[in-house]
């Protein structure tokens, strides 16, 4: 299937790895030009050889150009790397097509343990800045006529988990924002806004949550590990590429009739009929 959004601009968060290296990965296969962020500018640099030598295959197979992949290493919760991201050289400033936030969740933990900073850099990250983001993006979406945000969240949005706390308030905030704002008159105007919640996908996120209930229980990790896998209906966990083929597809000429919703790939796990 042709997505129709070859030639596009999208900026990917948190893309050096995981899940967000996978949507930038998807995009990129689509045609898409990416800039890519991240904190760490050794992974992340490493992250964009690899999309564009995926870029240049792609283009040496069907003749066609390959496309811009830029990267800009920062703290994209701050508005010095915000501003970074939308002043690249090259990049189309904030006249992007797709926009897909994602950030690494607060720590695991007891709410019993945490201070009010805590709970502001939570907050800042899973919530403000994706709104920030898409207050400097969306209305120029809208004018042109085309626009595609995907939120990177979390399933604790769906289903809580008791650990993390921190995540599943700051997560639910941002979904409760969007749920608004994509029924407003952004919808009218060929501007989509979806999240996407993934469930317990091979990362370094549910390696380190995997720890956490190792040490809260006092089992190896190796068998928390079993013991999650065996819980999920698909009887395994999700992977990057198939992550992000749905959010590519999100992203598509073909999801223009979808908006505001809350997509849960899960493998099942979750035991509800809605």
């Amino acid at each position: 299937m042709d997505l129709g959004i070859a030639g596009k601009w999208a900026l990917v968060c948190g893309a050096s790895k995981g899940l967000g290296y996978g949507c930038a990965k998807a995009l990129v296969e689509e045609g898409v030009n990416v800039v890519i962020n991240a904190r760490g500018d050794a992974a992340l640099q490493t992250a964009a050889a690899q999309l564009r030598a995926i870029s240049l295959d792609a283009a040496r197979a069907s003749g066609q150009k390959a496309v811009e992949v830029l990267a800009v290493a920062c703290d994209i919760t701050t508005p010095e790397g915000r501003a970074a991201v939308f002043s690249v050289a090259g990049g189309p400033g904030t006249d992007f097509d797709i926009l897909v936030t994602n950030a690494g969740g607060p720590p695991t933990g007891d709410f019993r343990d945490w201070e009010r900073e805590d709970w502001i850099k939570a907050v800042d990250a899973n919530m403000l800045t994706p709104i920030e983001l898409i207050k400097a993006t969306v209305d120029g979406m809208a004018a042109r006529g085309f626009g595609r945000i995907v939120n990177i969240t979390s399933s604790a949005v769906k289903a809580p988990i008791d650990i993390l706390g921190l995540s599943n308030g700051a997560r639910t905030g941002l979904t409760g924002f969007v749920a608004g704002l994509a029924r407003s008159g952004i919808a009218a105007k060929g501007v989509t806004i979806n999240n996407l919640l993934p469930g317990k996908f091979d990362t370094d996120r549910l390696a380190s949550t995997h720890q956490a209930a190792a040490s809260k229980s006092g089992k190896e990790v190796a068998d928390i590990r079993q013991l999650q896998s065996a819980q999920i209906p698909a009887k395994r966990f999700g992977n990057a590429a198939e992550f992000g083929a749905i959010c590519a597809f999100l992203c598509s000429q073909h999801a223009g009739y979808m908006t505001g919703q809350n997509i849960l790939p899960d493998g099942g796990l979750f035991a509800g009929t809605f």
